[in-house]
């Protein structure tokens, strides 16, 4: 996006005050979406931490190209001032709220500064907190048999704490949820953290059995959960504190029938890889399925490219190959990687060529990735391997012989990377094919990634990584080392499982077939099973990072 937004239109300047919820930036409203399509500025929230950051990027993927984004770093009265001046010059202006603006955000502010000023202003609800993170933390508000929910500011001075416990101490149809409730010692509240909301409550007549829960970071991937009582609670929090496993805010602190619930409706924190981070050593664009599955899971994907395609050194050979297709030169066609389609379909694009040239000309391709891309490009693969063999040996189980009698044409165009290995090629040799080998494509190592990955995978930081192939195990070790050796290595098959053993790495899950999907899957249910596992014997479902680092992986 570029730093500036384009000329302001005078007169038709706007405020749009969007709430996006407390996290998950999927909890942004269509409204939403659409005023940030619309945006020439967008103000972005104040975040908490690093981790609340992450969900900024999937937010402004809904802006436009030249979008101007600020970050305030300033007070709320000057990041006001900011959007009313920006209005004022005739520029569409969007604030960014964590949860509802008129909820805990304090948006009436700005509204009464675009009042003041004669600017226009929109305000665009979004789901708040109070509701947004007990449902995120499966705790009901309001089950049967609760007709009440009070709602506290913990930051307010003007809360009267005796008389609300007190009075809360009184009935068993109300919940309590309380912003903000860990608060500096003032306003003769005695304790620190924790502390004083639990002696307040408990000073108004609620026993210490009461059951009360706590959840920090709510909507996010870091968000965790303790479900205790009034009088552990302290207790509890210092000890997962201590232990690293919690962040310290936001939080909410809730009580009533509905924390009984949490054990049995968390579902966001009981995903199975809720929270893992995990390296994908893939392009972005190649990458975008297998992270949106792995997201599904709960997990927080990273992709790191460790290959860069670039087209081959010299033209000739694909311009051959193209006019081959053409011209009728070929039998078949052969398509190994999702690389091969793309370099084939762009060369065909630059001559005005489409799908219809492959008239006649039969087609194979390895994996589903590569099948579902020449579906796209509409080509029906006929041939393909079986689901538990997608490589280039399984191609050739499947591969007919070739039959002068029955076959007008003897030859294969097989468009592949310039480090390909000899499998197929020669396998369809022996079959009696004459296979033209082309270089579609160059594969080059990436760039290494910036020192902060590569410190994380050395040092444990991500809990799995998933290769998609030999040459990702080979390009990763080189550009940024071997991963720790706590951090789960998943592969796609036993050709990257043998590499992967090769460079000293201990590969914990293999994909039953040769797919990404199969893959993300195989490591989910990888991750189910160890915090099966951990709650079965009573022990905290810790992921993969969080446990103690020993020596560097070796393989078995």
């Amino acid at each position: 996006m570029n730093p500036q937004s384009e000329e302001p239109r005078p007169g038709t300047g706007t405020v749009s005050l969007v709430g996006i919820g407390p996290g998950d930036a999927g909890l942004l409203t269509l409204r939403g979406a659409e005023v940030l399509a619309e945006a020439d500025v967008v103000i972005t929230v104040r975040e908490p931490g690093p981790e609340m950051a992450k969900h900024r990027a999937p937010l402004l993927a809904h802006c436009r190209e030249g979008v101007q984004v600020i970050d305030p770093e300033q007070a709320a009265e000057e990041i006001d001032t900011t959007a009313v001046r920006h209005a004022e010059q005739g520029r569409r202006v969007v604030r960014l709220y964590s949860g509802d603006p008129f909820l805990g955000c304090r948006g009436d502010r700005l509204a009464d500064a675009c009042r003041a000023a004669g600017v226009d202003f929109e305000v665009v609800p979004g789901v708040s907190s109070v509701t947004g993170v007990p449902a995120f933390a499966g705790v009901p508000l309001m089950p049967p048999g609760v007709s009440e929910l009070r709602v506290v500011n913990a930051r307010e001075d003007k809360v009267d704490w005796p008389r609300l416990a007190a009075d809360l101490a009184e009935r068993d149809d109300a919940t309590l949820a309380v912003f903000f409730p860990e608060v500096p010692d003032d306003g003769g509240r005695s304790g620190t953290g924790f502390d004083w909301l639990v002696k307040a409550l408990t000073a108004g007549g609620h026993p210490g059995t009461t059951p009360v829960a706590v959840t920090r970071m709510g909507a996010t991937t870091e968000q965790s959960t303790i479900r205790s009582t009034l009088s552990r609670l302290t207790a509890e929090m210092k000890a997962a504190d201590a232990k690293g496993h919690n962040i310290t805010a936001p939080a909410l602190f809730m009580m009533g029938p509905g924390v009984a619930r949490q054990a049995e409706l968390s579902w966001y924190e009981s995903k199975p890889l809720f929270g893992w981070r995990v390296l994908v050593p893939r392009t972005k664009e190649q990458a975008a399925s297998l992270s949106e599955q792995l997201r599904g899971y709960g997990a927080v994907p990273e992709e790191v490219p460790t290959i860069s395609v670039e087209p081959p050194r010299t033209p000739q050979q694909m311009e051959r190959a193209v006019r081959g297709l053409v011209t009728g030169r070929y039998q078949w066609v052969a398509f190994t990687s999702v690389n091969a389609v793309r370099a084939i379909r762009e060369r065909f694009e630059e001559y005005g060529l489409d799908a219809r040239a492959f008239a006649g000309v039969k087609v194979a391709a390895v994996g589903e990735q590569t099948a579902a891309r020449l579906r796209e490009f509409g080509i029906q693969p006929d041939l393909a391997p079986p689901e538990d063999k997608q490589s280039g040996a399984g191609l050739v189980e499947v591969w007919p012989p070739y039959d002068a009698e029955l076959d007008p044409i003897e030859r294969v165009l097989l468009p592949r990377a310039d480090i390909a290995t000899e499998t197929l090629s020669a396998g369809l040799t022996d079959l009696g094919w004459e296979v033209d080998d082309v270089t579609a494509y160059r594969t080059v190592r990436a760039a290494p990634p910036p020192a902060p990955v590569r410190e994380a995978i050395k040092g444990g930081a991500f809990d799995a990584v998933l290769f998609t192939s030999s040459s990702t195990v080979r390009n990763l070790v080189g550009i940024a080392g071997k991963p720790h050796n706590t951090t789960v290595i998943a592969v796609i098959g036993p050709e990257t499982e043998k590499t992967a053993l090769e460079f000293g790495l201990r590969v914990d899950v293999v994909a039953p077939k040769a797919s990404v999907s199969a893959l993300a899957e195989a490591v989910s249910e990888y991750g189910a099973k160890q915090r099966a596992e951990a709650l079965a014997a009573g022990k905290p479902a810790l992921k993969p990072s969080q446990k103690r680092r020993g020596r560097r992986r070796k393989a078995l």
